[in-house]
């Protein structure tokens, strides 16, 4: 059986060195000059050589930056959001050659994980892509405070990866695109649905995503494990909440859970086309946008994530998305709803906001069963605790 979506751009990438590759650029490298990658780049470096960020094959040239920023897609025309580069100070830099190889070493300084082929350095204005890409020149916005501190130059080319960063964590469970891809096949799933998230499940992404599940062969759950704001649940509390509710409550089937390796942007509708783009690139051919996809604070409006997909060719986007209004619990229905299903005023609906459910917790206290299963509360309750 053949995968039933192609990758974006159409060739699912492959940066990783092997054997004698690997071996000769391993024994060139102690001659090469190096820079010390942040957890975001690192996380990018191996996300690019697996092709989980297909078409791109390493970190981005001037006039893919630029495309990025102002028109949303690649210069070869391709959509794209999201600027995927790699930043150094002037004085970091001072001495490195295009056309050179660069040693990328981990943020210890402590390994090599893999070369730039440097084509390029340049200098790019921070503002214009904080106002382009999140909407917001406020350094309070997580993914604008991040790109202000980076700094001033960047550098282009290909990447190639001669060695894995270092997990100790989720190791079942990171899988790279050409794995889920064999596993799909293997399944001989012809519809996957993809959900993306940074959060614990509860009630209303459980309604969504079986929602989704009524239209599509398989469910591939996909939560980020790469950085997050520093107020987020920990990645190690929200996997074992998963766990726990697809043991109990999901077809175990039907559904499939990896970890994402990428770190967020918070960077809202932007955000939510490139992880969508991500997905296909996964092998998903439907994706589940929320509401405030990858939004943080009120930098975005609640359903700017699904707008934005109207400003693309759904033929070059590829990826099926699948759009939910706000869901919740409804009293007088007796069951999950959205407002597009229920005809019931917010008197009748079970909501609590993210501030409510974290205190609630943090005093031990489970949620209504309508908001949250309890067996997710109570690894919650556990996870805080021992925080």
């Amino acid at each position: 059986m053949k995968d039933t979506i192609a990758p974006h751009g159409g060739k699912l990438v492959n940066r990783i060195a092997e054997d004698k590759e690997r071996e000769a650029l391993e024994e060139k490298t102690p001659n090469f000059k190096k820079i010390k990658l942040n957890k975001r780049e690192i996380s990018d470096l191996e996300m690019i050589a697996t092709g989980g960020l297909s078409p791109l094959e390493g970190f981005m040239l001037k006039k893919d930056y630029d495309s990025v920023v102002d028109m949303m897609h690649l210069s070869n025309g391709l959509s794209w959001t999201i600027p995927i580069t790699l930043s150094a100070t002037e004085e970091e830099v001072k001495n490195f050659k295009e056309g050179e190889d660069i040693a990328l070493e981990d943020e210890n300084g402590g390994e090599v994980l893999g070369i730039l082929h440097l084509e390029e350095k340049y200098r790019y204005d921070k503002e214009k892509e904080a106002d382009q890409v999140y909407g917001t020149l406020d350094a309070a916005h997580p993914g604008v405070a991040y790109l202000y501190q980076t700094g001033d130059i960047l550098l282009g080319g290909k990447i190639s990866l001669i060695k894995r960063p270092r997990h100790t964590n989720f190791m079942k469970y990171r899988l790279d695109p050409s794995e889920t891809r064999k596993i799909f096949r293997e399944k001989g799933w012809r519809r996957v649905v993809g959900f993306q998230t940074r959060n614990p499940i509860h009630r209303a992404h459980e309604y969504i995503q079986k929602c989704a599940l009524e239209i599509v062969d398989g469910l591939f759950l996909h939560p980020l494990v790469g950085e997050t704001k520093g107020d987020d649940i920990s990645a190690d509390i929200r996997m074992k909440s998963y766990e726990v509710i697809l043991e109990k409550y999901y077809p175990l089937d039907r559904t499939i859970i990896g970890v994402f390796p990428a770190a967020m942007r918070y960077a809202g509708p932007k955000e939510a086309i490139f992880h969508a783009i991500i997905r296909k690139n996964y092998g998903c051919t439907h994706f589940i946008v929320g509401r405030d996809h990858a939004g943080v604070g009120n930098y975005y409006g609640t359903f700017d994530a699904h707008y934005i997909f109207d400003e693309f060719d759904p033929e070059d986007i590829g990826i099926i998305p699948l759009f939910f209004d706000h869901t919740f619990f409804c009293r007088t229905c007796g069951s999950m709803a959205s407002y597009k299903t229920c005809p019931h005023d917010s008197s009748h609906h079970v909501t609590l906001s993210g501030t409510k459910v974290r205190e609630m917790l943090r005093k031990g206290d489970i949620p209504p069963v309508e908001f949250t299963r309890p067996e997710v509360a109570r690894v919650l309750i556990e996870g805080i605790r021992q925080q």
